[in-house]
């Protein structure tokens, strides 16, 4: 039944029994159909925990300024900050959902606490909201603006690691590139935050989440392979789990990433390493042209006759406006040789030998090896992911799904042609699921389920691995992992991948890498954590054990370093180039409004 409340010229209607909230949990009290009508705007404060300061704004809609539904989840985590309880007048109180959680809907409560809250920063939300409409007003049906309480906003919002995620003050789905220009164009006009989100797998805080306007790729979906020019067009929304699974009827695929849930756009505006990068280089390398929307909102396609873009846009972000659509190169794919090889600490020497001897001797594009040090209890253990782009046979014909006798026998004739030189390494114990394998199972595998609370990748660079720079891994790994798990780490890992000499070859000049004289192979550390007081420390650890096994003065891949890093550590002596673009393209500086690696 639907309560009302009268108070001055305020009339507040809410749909459940507003006597009895203090009952109601506050996941039942945000779905609840609340409103606040009035005929002129107004504002309603909450504050964070922590008392930083934000605000609920009315939209007008039909001649009136509703508080509606659409807002509640901007609530989420929010409680009334101390002095506001103790100057609002309880009578004032129409319900309350616990001790920590209250909204007063009266004018009066609205008038103490506008006028008691230090920190308002009433100008900056008033632009962000008044931008939101004028979003909503301007774009296509094509297109759509969503609230807090929808449930189109909260997967927009909503990260790989949802410690970052932000409450944005509204979602943006463009749907087509003229309204990616048209929401560009606001933004820049307004000065509003807003960050961009294609897969949301990036940890980096600030990255692609914003408490401004959010823009989410998601409508942009397009797989379209063309078997005439051999090329694919993604969408800037698309995640390469759904790519290969489109792609694996044509019997052809793409040079994409490697973990389930990593988007199509960050990896490729980062450069991106792939298991098929032994044999056609960079993910950027295979990529014939962007459809780029420029800062100031006009769409153009960018190839490799546009020099200046072309250059940026491959490894440069989103530093020269939002790419909508990828054109890639499509290259045959049979079924592939895949798995894991798990080496305990008994077998882990024997196990570095073997690899070390293989980086020095590697010579078979279509094989690669990542041994992935993972800290487990107190000891570390080696999980080696195999690779060989080719099935053994066509006899060969069960997939990952079917598990059987023969395919683990084949799993092990997978490991006895990768290790064909060193036979002692079949010795080392170890658990096998190698076996033939589609290239979506392979791809999509690897660390696929660790979307932990809070969690950081960060990266450190070598030109190849020795022995001696693998045990430093193995050692960085469990010393951290000693340090950090009383600190509520719950996974820890270092990955060494392995690339051949000449893999930067296949490429031209490029924002990422600086050089292409010789090719970098990166260690991908990982840490996740629960408790949010360990942020800082987690951070610290994952750069002090990165320069650690850091050759010096290398730079760090794109897609693993963290947030803060000084551009310079990424792209070296190409900052000067990539600013001097970045003022020719944007010199308002509209994606300097945006998250990421600024130049």
């Amino acid at each position: 039944m639907a309560s009302t409340f009268s108070s001055r010229s305020a009339e507040v209607r809410c749909t459940m029994p507003c006597n009895d909230a203090s009952k109601r949990s506050l996941t039942q009290w945000l779905s609840a159909d609340l409103t606040i009508s009035l005929s002129s705007p107004f504002t309603i404060p909450v504050c964070i925990t922590d008392h930083t300061h934000q605000s609920l704004e009315s939209r007008r809609v039909h001649g009136r300024y509703i508080l509606g539904r659409h807002w509640a989840g901007a609530i989420r985590n929010t409680s009334i900050c101390d002095h506001v309880h103790a100057s609002a007048d309880p009578s004032s109180v129409p319900f309350s959902l616990d001790n920590s959680y209250r909204l007063y809907i009266s004018l009066e409560w609205i008038r103490v606490v506008t006028t008691s809250v230090p920190g308002l920063h009433k100008a900056a939300i008033d632009t962000t909201f008044a931008t939101c409409q004028s979003i909503a007003e301007a774009i296509s049906p094509s297109s759509e603006v969503y609230y807090p309480g929808s449930s189109h906003y909260e997967n927009d919002i909503s990260h790989w690691v949802s410690a970052i995620s932000e409450n944005a003050t509204c979602s943006v789905e463009p749907g087509t590139a003229r309204d990616a220009g048209t929401i560009l164009r606001l933004l820049g006009k307004s000065r509003a935050p807003f960050a961009v989100k294609g897969g949301g797998h990036s940890p980096n805080p600030g990255f692609s989440a914003t408490k401004g306007v959010h823009v989410s790729m998601t409508r942009f979906s397009t797989i379209a392979y063309d078997n005439a020019s051999q090329t694919v067009e993604l969408g800037a929304g698309l995640t390469w789990d759904r790519v290969y699974e489109h792609l694996e009827p044509f019997g052809v695929n793409v040079v994409g990433g490697r973990v389930a849930g990593v988007g199509v756009a960050g990896f490729l505006l980062g450069g991106g390493l792939s298991y098929k990068s032994n044999q056609y280089g960079l993910a950027i390398d295979t990529v014939q042209a962007f459809e780029l929307v420029l800062p100031n909102g006009t769409v153009t396609s960018v190839t490799a006759e546009d020099h200046d873009l072309w250059f940026g846009l491959r490894g440069g972000f989103n530093n020269f406006g939002i790419v909508t659509k990828f054109t890639m190169k499509a290259f045959p794919q049979t079924d592939i040789w895949g798995g894991y090889l798990v080496v305990p600490p008994s077998g882990m020497d024997a196990a570095l030998d073997a690899v070390e001897k293989w980086n020095a001797n590697a010579s078979d594009p279509k094989a690669a090896i990542n041994s992935a040090f993972i800290y487990n209890q107190g000891e570390v253990f080696l999980y080696q992911l195999l690779f060989y782009d080719a099935p053994d046979a066509s006899n060969w014909s069960f997939r990952c799904l079917h598990i059987n006798s023969e395919g683990q026998q084949f799993g092990e004739n997978a490991v006895l042609y990768l290790f064909a030189e060193y036979p002692g390494y079949l010795s080392i114990p170890r658990e096998s699921t190698v076996r033939i394998r589609t290239l979506t199972w392979c791809s999509m595998e690897a660390f696929a389920n660790f979307a932990d609370l809070s969690g950081l990748f960060h990266a450190a660079s070598v030109k190849r691995f020795t022995k001696r720079s693998l045990e430093t891994i193995a050692a960085e790994t469990k010393f951290w992992g000693d340090v950090l798990t009383p600190h509520s780490a719950t996974t820890l890992f270092n990955v060494a991948e392995t690339f051949l000499p000449d893999m930067f070859s296949h490429g031209t000049p490029s924002a990422y890498p600086p050089s292409r004289a010789y090719t970098l192979c990166p260690v991908n550390l990982y840490v996740a954590w629960t408790d949010a007081r360990a942020d800082s420390l987690m951070h610290d650890a994952l750069a002090v054990s990165a320069a650690r096994m850091t050759e010096l003065g290398e730079p760090l891949y794109t897609n693993y370093a963290l947030g803060d890093v000084p551009v310079e550590a990424l792209y070296g002596e190409n900052v000067g180039e990539l600013k001097r673009i970045k003022r020719w393209y944007d010199p308002e500086d509209v994606m300097g409004l945006a998250g990421g690696y600024k130049l």
